[in-house]
């Protein structure tokens, strides 16, 4: 059924409306959580109540419309009104319930009062209209009812009408089998023959085809299959009533080969626009890539001749501590210069001591040579 809301102030002036006599019959369903057991009474405790705050849209007003030739029984109205009131966070709160009949028709107003009496604030109400359209479409689909076209799901869509984003959106996303699944439903039950439900699948990105058992499947453009009976939840029987034999229909290899020709177009150019795009944004991004790599490079080369020009230096230093001649003997026969040996060593750094293990004996050669 059809949800409309509102948060609104204006008490006195909805029940007034309420209580119009236009309509055929009128009944006052519910009065919870109020006082008073007449609508006006009502309003007008939830009008003071609500005095005593800053919110001047205290109620939550929902009307209950079930579609043209639909007669859902009262336990169903209140099944939906207990729905709503749950997931919007109302539970407990006062409420109204009220009856129209005009023409035959049956349906439902529901009103809240959005203060809570205990800490004298208001209830939020965040994406109301959100959780209403998903109420409604549960509804819908409950009940076997025609859905409206205004409220089928938009996630899944065809491929030919997705700009850039969407696609690239789709794709992070993948297809949630729920979501497929719920899409399927809503097409079914808002056609009423083969041609209208072919055609509100193709507008969801999926295709009607004759399954290897005769049977009806819907295959996403990736190709997966799926049964139409399991997928809809009714017997294979009462699908071909309503749609007919499906003899005539594209089997899946030849469904599968026509949307490879009639997406794939589409798919190269969202493709090359990507890539287009991608080469833009990397542009920059590569030139700094480039110069840092330059730089990188020169401030390691300039580190390299820094570090052996050091080292060599360091080793003339502690070449030039072991002396030659009749100094060098006379410091092997004090022990000096095994002391000196060993200073070198400890300040020769780890990583050369490891790698040159004949650092010292080709310091010695080099000390030899200049003496």
């Amino acid at each position: 059924m059809i949800l409309k809301a509102s948060q609104r102030g204006g008490g006195m002036q909805l029940g007034a409306h309420l209580l119009k006599e236009e309509n055929e019959h009128l009944e006052i369903h519910e009065i919870r959580g109020f006082a008073s057991d007449n609508l006006l009474g009502a309003m007008k405790e939830a009008q003071a109540v609500a005095q005593g705050t800053r919110c001047k849209q205290y109620l939550f007003s929902v009307s209950l419309n079930p579609p043209d030739m639909a007669s859902p029984s009262i336990e169903a109205f209140e099944a939906a009104i207990d729905r709503i009131e749950e997931k919007n966070g109302l539970t407990g709160q006062p409420r109204m319930i009220v009856f129209h009949e005009k023409e035959g028709r049956r349906h439902a107003h529901a009103v809240w009062s959005r203060i809570d009496a205990d800490t004298m604030t208001a209830q939020p109400l965040p994406f109301f209209k959100m959780k209403l359209r998903e109420i409604s479409k549960g509804l819908y689909l409950e009940h076997g009812w025609q859905m409206p076209r205004g409220l089928m799901d938009s996630k899944e869509r065809d491929v030919r009408n997705f700009t850039l984003a969407e696609w690239q959106q789709a794709k992070r996303a993948g297809h949630d089998p729920k979501i497929i699944k719920a899409t399927i439903q809503e097409c079914w039950v808002s056609s009423g023959n083969r041609a209208e439900f072919s055609k509100a699948l193709e507008g969801r990105g999926l295709y009607l085809a004759k399954g290897d058992s005769r049977a009806y499947v819907a295959l996403t453009i990736e190709g997966e299959v799926m049964s139409i009976p399991r997928m809809v939840g009714i017997k294979a029987k009462d699908i071909i009533a309503k749609l007919g034999k499906p003899d005539d229909m594209r089997n899946v290899a030849d469904t599968k080969q026509h949307i490879a020709n009639v997406i794939a177009p589409k798919l190269k150019e969202l493709i090359a626009i990507a890539d287009k795009a991608r080469a833009k944004e990397l542009a920059p991004l590569l030139d700094r890539r480039t110069v840092m790599k330059e730089l990188h490079t020169t401030e390691r080369q300039k580190l390299d001749e820094g570090q052996r020009v050091r080292a060599i230096s360091e080793a003339k230093v502690r070449a030039e501590r072991l002396r030659g001649g009749v100094a060098g003997l006379w410091d092997r026969f004090t022990g000096q210069r095994s002391a000196t040996v060993k200073q070198n060593e400890t300040e020769v750094p780890r990583h050369q001591r490891h790698a040159k293990p004949r650092l010292h004996s080709q310091s010695h050669r080099l000390a030899a040579r200049c003496r």
